[in-house]
């Protein structure tokens, strides 16, 4: 069987030539202090390398803020840790992802489901996306990973992109829950389409082995999203004037699409510490949304 091909993360620091990133390092870390969880890099991808510089290191071009969670495994994994992951996992590097985040015309943004047979983050909200394939683009993968995942056909041409931020992902993503088995780091990537919710809804076709529900979200239930901070208490309140379900569409295993609703308390779950997982939006797709709602205001 032939070997797949992987981007992987190198890191370049102070104008130093990029190197491979290891898979126990973190690297939101490599470029800020060890309690810091937010920083500003610089990012690209050339010859089949996603490269990583810090400001200091001489590229030129906008910044883009790289977050990892206040729980992140790497964040506090010890050394012996390390060393008790198999070799298998501690040779593995850093994968990257793109994730798109598809606004529609009228201003609603895509999430689905993942199929709970995935061997990672099963049944957790988010942004349809994947990994990026030799000599693909970002946008060019984020598309195929649209199509791929929910049928979704959308030219380059009929969208305009923006780089929202980056995330240092793992899984499973707290120590507490087992040693990190994947490391990526996810980019998130904003298209703007001129088709209503409603049109891109009616082309829908999900593959269910990866899908098992998607719907439509909006600001104000994006802020409801956010506000529940994974790694803080769960004050068990959402706001009063919030809608207590959302419509979305079940997936069947033979890809059919039933109208049902969510509730929106479902939405707002954070992350536990131990245990099973529960359904929930991702601790990265919080973060991409944040980010999403500031470029809301910013073109209000």
């Amino acid at each position: 069987m032939e070997k797949v091909r992987r981007i992987l993360v190198y890191l370049s620091k102070e104008s130093s030539v990029p190197e491979c990133a290891r898979f126990v390092q973190s690297i939101t870390g490599h470029f800020a202090d060890s309690e810091t969880d937010l920083v500003e890099v610089r990012c690209s991808l050339e010859n089949n390398r996603f490269i990583l510089y810090g400001q200091d290191g001489g590229k030129r071009g906008p910044g883009v803020m790289l977050k990892r969670a206040s729980f992140c495994p790497f964040k506090h994994m010890s050394k012996s840790d390390a060393a008790a992951l198999p070799t298998g996992v501690q040779s593995r590097g850093v994968d990257v992802g793109v994730v798109v985040l598809l606004q529609s015309a009228n201003q609603k943004l895509l999430l689905t489901r993942r199929a709970a047979g995935l061997s990672i983050f099963p049944n957790v909200w988010v942004p349809p996306g994947g990994h990026i394939e030799f000599d693909e683009k970002m946008v060019d993968a984020g598309l195929r990973e649209l199509r791929e995942e929910t049928g979704l056909e959308i030219n380059q041409e009929d969208v305009s992109s923006q780089l929202l931020g980056l995330w240092e992902s793992a899984y499973p993503p707290m120590l507490s829950r087992g040693l990190p088995q994947r490391h990526h780091i996810v980019t998130y990537i904003l298209l703007h389409t001129s088709l209503t919710h409603q049109q891109l809804q009616a082309s829908l076709q999900p593959e269910p082995a990866e899908v098992s529900g998607c719907l439509w979200v909006d600001a104000e239930i994006v802020r409801a999203i956010v506000s529940a901070v994974d790694g803080e208490e769960d004050n068990g309140k959402l706001p009063g004037n919030l809608p207590q379900t959302v419509s979305m569409w079940e997936v069947s295993p033979e890809g059919r699409l039933c109208s049902s609703v969510l509730p929106v308390s479902i939405l707002c779950n954070r992350a536990l510490a131990v245990g099973e997982d529960v359904e929930r939006v991702s601790t990265g797709t919080k973060f991409a949304l944040e980010l999403w709602l500031k470029t809301m205001e910013l073109h209000r």
